[in-house]
């Protein structure tokens, strides 16, 4: 089994509901009102030590103000240091996952004394150092190569750059494949047949062309330090796998011709983490970042070619350990390749049957591609942030559906495959920026800052469909702005979300169970047409501050007294929550009742 993955989603999907958040395209559904199951405990990691200090300073590792997101993308830095601050950072917050950006294999030309050229020509600096008795890395094992065999010939040259350092198990014919030092870098060099096969035999005495694979990595390994740092605060990270060399024609697609030596570099790479990482819990599975849109044609993409053949390779080398993706979503009308919410689960059960272990689908709020509204809320202008992508617009006019329909739909195509033995989370990955800016909040891109209001709107429209959320990403966006929304979180974090509200009574009372966070001690109020209702759940009725394990992370459940009768059938209700703090929900959720 992989990691979190308790086949309870028939327990989530199935509303124990008369009352349910209704969002287009929605038929009313009724079933049995019924007791929660008793709810198993988490095994979370936790952190070795209270802090410790290194040459860095001292880094404290519990908790301070954990928030609903858990887990964040991260860029590789090459100061060691700025990632213990980071990692502090993020755990203060309530994260416990970090995901690593990474870079691309690229096939590149060599110039005729086999110096790797950049994509414009002229020769990369990054490889001008590996050199070998004064031959070029290319050149030197190509030398090899021929004093095994005249006939033996080096076709096509693939570069992969990487902070991260490898033992020997990257390598299956050494000394023909070995590392090399130059300057500040270690070089390392691999060949390997172009069809992929890898033969582990290492015969090069039959005279015939290969694939040279240069690395260049570095001579202490990075990965292995953030593993470290994972284990001290109590972290799971998933490195990046190489990222496909994209189609030149469409480079939204993976490269068919170089799939195959993407296949041998993933090979190599986990071959060696299963060696060097066996047993380490920090390792929480790996990433593979070539992102693609969720759209019912995905199925041809070649990309998940990547996807599968990956997986197969993670299967044998990190058992139990899973591949996270992250594709996105386009919602929008006005746009050729605008998906429907059906659509889009159609594109989730075609990433499901690659393998992959975690869907974790960006919100795609951000970037303006969807909107976060309720069903009631189709006719409203659009938040003025989203503009710039959609223009002046209703949300039913700019989109096919919510966030929350798009999730609602993958959770019940993921439903669909657990029961088909597809073992797959959904995650939801919440995009901490605005499309655009005063200031944007990266070097490149125009991207601007987001706040804390937001990303409780976000986690709102996420409900209880999926199983974690995650945001990308800390550096750069998290941290962007005065006040960031680091900080916001970290002054606010104490406000309750409600993420759903069902009817479901408790012999012998009729009411109303709320889902949602920091939901302790506090108050749900309830307006509809016919007046207002503050109910004290501590005084009138119950709290569960465990979870179900298909829930995210600090998700409560909080149910109190409430007769339904008084409420007319179709009427949209708004369910709020207060605590004595006085700190309210930002984001009301929209529910109606049918009869």
């Amino acid at each position: 089994m992989r990691w979190l993955f308790v086949l309870l989603g028939a327990v989530i999907l199935t509303a124990v509901a008369v009352v349910i958040v209704v969002m287009p395209g929605d038929d009313p559904v009724r079933t049995a009102a019924q007791e929660p199951n008793p709810t198993p405990a988490r095994t979370q990691p936790t952190p070795k030590v209270s802090e410790f200090t290194d040459p860095c300073g001292t880094f404290e590792t519990q908790q301070k103000a954990p928030y609903a997101i858990t887990g964040y993308w991260i860029t590789p830095r090459s100061n060691p240091c700025t990632w213990r601050r980071q990692l502090q950072e993020i755990h203060d917050v309530g994260g416990d996952t970090i995901i690593r950006i990474g870079y691309g294999l690229q096939f590149r030309f060599v110039d005729d004394e086999g110096f790797v050229k950049a994509k414009d020509g002229e020769l990369d600096p990054l490889y001008v150092k590996c050199v070998e008795d004064g031959l070029s890395c290319h050149d030197a094992a190509e030398r090899d190569l021929k004093e095994a065999h005249p006939d033996n010939r080096i076709g096509r040259t693939y570069v992969y750059r990487t902070d991260e350092s490898f033992g020997p198990n990257l390598f299956r014919c050494a000394p023909m494949e070995r590392a090399v030092p130059g300057g500040k870098r270690l070089y390392f060099r691999m060949l390997a047949p172009p069809d992929g096969s890898d033969d582990a035999s290492c015969d090069f005495s039959k005279g015939r062309t290969y694939d040279l694979i240069l690395v260049a990595g570095a001579p202490e390994d990075s990965l292995t330090k953030l593993l470290d740092l994972g284990d001290q605060f109590g972290m799971r990270v998933f490195p990046a796998l190489p990222l496909a060399p994209r189609d030149p024609k469409t480079p939204t697609r993976a490269n068919p011709k170089h799939i195959d030596v993407l296949t041998t570099l993933t090979r190599r790479i986990l071959q060696d983490y299963g060696v060097r990482f066996a047993g380490r819990e920090s390792l929480g599975g790996v990433y593979q970042p070539f992102e693609v849109q969720m759209s019912d044609t995905l199925a041809d993409n070649p990309t998940l070619e990547v996807y599968a053949g990956q997986h197969q390779i993670v299967d044998q080398e990190l058992p139990d350990k899973p591949i996270l993706i992250s594709p996105y979503l386009d919602g929008r009308k006005r746009v050729a390749f605008g998906q429907t919410p059906e659509q889009v689960a159609e594109a989730f059960k075609a990433l499901a049957r690659t393998g992959v272990g975690i869907i974790a689908p960006q919100d795609s709020r951000g970037t303006g591609k969807v909107g976060l509204f309720w069903p009631d809320e189709r006719d409203d202008e659009v938040d003025a942030r989203l503009r710039p992508v959609v223009g002046e617009a209703t949300y039913d006019t700019a989109y096919h559906g919510s966030t929350r329909d798009y999730y609602r739909e993958m959770a019940k195509a993921r439903e669909e495959m657990l029961q088909g033995n597809y073992q797959v989370e959904l995650w939801a990955n919440v995009e901490a920026f605005e499309p655009s800016g005063d200031k944007p909040c990266a070097p490149h891109g125009t991207r601007g800052k987001t706040d804390k209001e937001r990303l409780d709107q976000a986690v709102t429209m996420a409900g209880r469909y999926v199983q974690k959320i995650v945001s990308y990403m800390w550096s750069d966006f998290m941290t962007c702005g005065a006040p960031s929304p680091e900080t916001e979180i970290t002054k606010d974090w104490q406000r309750p979300i409600a993420v759903d509200a069902i009817r479901r009574s408790r012999d012998p009372q009729d009411g109303l169970e709320v889902r949602g966070y920091n939901l302790e001690n506090g108050t749900v109020s309830i307006t509809w047409s016919g007046g207002t209702v503050d109910l004290v759940v501590a005084e009138v009725g119950w709290l569960d501050k465990d979870p179900l394990e298909e829930l995210p992370e600090h998700m409560q459940t909080a149910w109190v007294p409430f007769d339904w009768s008084k409420v007319t059938s179709g009427e949209w209700l708004k369910v709020n929550v207060k605590i004595p703090s006085g700190q309210s929900t930002t984001e009301p959720l929209h529910v109606r009742i049918i009869t």
